[in-house]
């Protein structure tokens, strides 16, 4: 369940929905806790996105996109 109340997934599929629920509104970290998820967990092909920087265009279905505001916090999960 994600730490912010109301935000959920609206689309995508189940493999999206299950790291939304364990991503959005946690901190990246070192290791995992009621606020911070370990990076260590993250499956290995993903990438961090942080609000305002710059992403490539090219689609990876398997790539897990975790995109951050400016304090670290988890806003929003994508595959691609």
């Amino acid at each position: 369940m994600p730490l912010i109340p109301g935000l959920t997934n609206t689309g995508g599929d189940d493999k999206t929905t299950s790291w939304v629920n364990k991503l959005t509104g946690k901190k990246l970290g070192d290791s995992s806790n009621e606020t911070t998820f370990a990076k260590t967990e993250l499956p290995k092909e993903h990438r961090i996105i942080k609000e305002g920087d710059m992403s490539t265009m090219d689609h990876k279905p398997d790539r897990l996109n975790i995109h951050t505001a400016d304090d670290g916090t988890v806003t929003k999960v994508t595959h691609g």
